[in-house]
């Protein structure tokens, strides 16, 4: 079953009030909130849902353009598609907090404002949940699959970024100058069993088992034979016995 929605930090915000009218009123207001949930669509802006404390009220599906850090116009003041750089890959969708890169610096490279800093809040993942139905997106696929990391920014927004987005500075162990990433896009799947030697274990029944190469290196090793091991070649001269 697929899971479409995740809890999020309970994060204090403030939400710019034309997203409550539908944009037919309240530019320039602003009303206090605070994040309950994520919504994970593809194809779509995640959407957050929030509680409104002055209204005793939740307000869902809104995007990440609606919030604000203090209830004043920020500067710059970026559109959606500066803040999250990519839509939702799948109904499935979690919510974790990295702690090791949790307190941090934060520099992203926006769209259209060059690069603007902030702090981490935590990151939203999606995944394909329902093993029945069709993958057609491509959140498990190397090449494609995006994190989105829901940063804080000190112009007083929030935004969701990918890894390749930012560059992430701690003082303790990042140098003065880091390297410029030359890196590549993952394309591999990596696995670990189809496409290499066959283990054979269907019949070992021993605790400590041995696949199929280590016992036959056994027998030779038994009969007198030389081993051709992966590391080299060894070889076992057996002395005959004194008597």
């Amino acid at each position: 079953m697929s899971t479409l929605i995740t809890n999020l930090p309970s994060y204090e915000v403030w939400v710019r009030k034309e997203y409550l009218t539908d944009h037919k009123s309240g530019h320039g207001e602003f009303v206090k909130g605070v994040w309950v949930s994520a919504k994970s669509i593809p194809g779509r802006a995640f959407y957050f849902e929030t509680y409104l404390p002055e209204y005793a009220a939740m307000f869902d599906k809104l995007p990440i353009s609606a919030f604000l850090s203090s209830p004043e116009i920020p500067d710059p003041d970026m559109t959606l598609h500066n803040l999250q750089f990519w839509n939702c890959m799948d109904y499935g969708v979690i919510a974790v907090q990295k702690q090791f890169i949790g307190s941090m610096h934060y520099e992203v490279y926006t769209r259209d404002y060059g690069n603007q800093t902030g702090t981490y809040i935590c990151t939203l993942d999606n995944y394909h949940s329902d093993v029945d139905a069709i993958d057609y997106s491509t959140s498990e696929q190397p090449a494609e699959h995006k994190s989105h990391n829901l940063l804080e920014l000190d112009n007083g927004q929030f935004c969701l970024y990918p890894n390749n987005r930012m560059r992430i500075y701690d003082n303790s162990i990042t140098p003065e100058t880091p390297k410029i990433p030359d890196f590549k896009v993952s394309t591999v799947y990596y696995q670990v069993e189809n496409g290499h030697d066959r283990d054979g274990l269907g019949s070992e029944a021993n605790y400590f088992w041995k696949t199929s190469k280590e016992r036959s290196v056994d027998t030779n090793i038994g009969s007198g034979n030389t081993a051709n091991l992966e590391e080299g070649i060894i070889n076992i001269n057996i002395e005959p016995e004194l008597g």
